[in-house]
C-alpha cells in the first residue's frame, strides 16, 4: 500500500511505557508512534486526526521537556462530551499515544500500570485539552484552530459530487489530494505556529495559571 509522501515527514513521537517493559513486551519499553500510526487507528487521516496528534505532541513537549514522556502516566481531560462532534476521534487518537483511557481502560496490577479513567470528557477546562502528569503537578492546555489553514476553492464542490455519486475517479483522485494537502499543511507548516496551535500552562489541579 502507498501513502501520501509527506506522512513520512511528520515528526515521530517517542515514548517509554514502562508496562511493556514488566510484561516483556520490550526490553526498554520505548515505543515510536508515527502519523500513520493514527491514522490506521482512524482509518483516514484529516484536519482532525492530524490535530489530535499535534496537540498531543506539543502536549508532551511541554510537559516531557528532558525526558522521555511515559505513558500510562499522563491523565487527559477534553472539553468536549464524548459523543460531541469530533470529540472522541480526537479522544482515540490521544489515548493510542498516552494510554490514557477512560472506562474501558486496563485496570492495572496490583494498583500499578493502570490506565482506566485517566481520559475524562466534557470537563470544565478553557481548551480543547489538557494534560496531566500523574507523578507531579504538571499539566498544560492545548488547543487547535485551523481556521487560518486554507481550503482550496475547489475541494467543497469535488467533496459534494464524489458523495452524490457524481465524481469519476479522477474527481476523486483530485478531492483526496487537495484534502491531505491541507492536513499537510496544518501538520508540517504550522506544525508549531502558536496562531494555530496555543500551549499553555494549567494547573493539576484544575485551576488555570496566570
Amino acid at each position: 500500500m502507498s501513502y501520501p509522501a509527506f506522512f513520512a515527514e511528520i515528526p515521530v513521537i517517542r515514548l517509554r511505557d514502562p508496562l511493556a517493559v514488566f510484561l516483556g513486551a520490550s526490553d526498554d519499553g520505548i515505543f515510536e508512534y508515527r502519523y500513520l500510526d493514527a491514522v490506521r487507528l482512524a482509518g483516514h487521516s484529516c484536519p482532525t486526526v492530524a490535530a489530535a496528534w499535534n496537540m498531543t505532541r506539543l502536549a508532551l513537549q511541554a510537559l516531557y521537556p528532558d525526558e522521555l514522556p511515559c505513558r500510562g502516566n499522563i491523565r487527559v481531560d477534553l472539553r468536549g462530551g464524548v459523543e460531541a462532534g469530533v470529540t472522541g476521534v480526537i479522544g482515540s487518537v490521544v489515548s493510542l499515544l498516552t494510554g490514557a483511557a477512560a472506562q474501558g481502560g486496563f485496570k492495572g496490577l496490583a494498583g500499578q500500570f493502570g490506565r482506566q479513567n485517566l481520559m475524562h470528557f466534557a470537563a470544565e477546562i478553557p481548551l480543547e485539552l489538557r494534560f496531566s502528569r500523574l507523578d507531579r503537578a504538571s499539566a498544560v492546555d492545548v488547543a487547535c484552530d485551523a481556521g487560518s489553514i486554507p481550503v482550496a476553492p475547489e475541494m467543497p464542490v469535488l467533496m459534494r459530487q464524489c458523495l452524490e455519486g457524481r465524481g469519476d475517479a479522477a474527481a476523486l483522485q483530485r478531492f483526496g489530494s487537495l484534502w491531505q494537502a491541507r492536513v499537510r499543511c496544518l501538520l508540517l507548516e504550522h506544525g508549531d505556529d502558536p496562531q494555530v496551535f496555543t500551549v499553555r500552562p494549567a494547573s493539576a489541579t484544575g485551576q488555570d495559571l496566570a
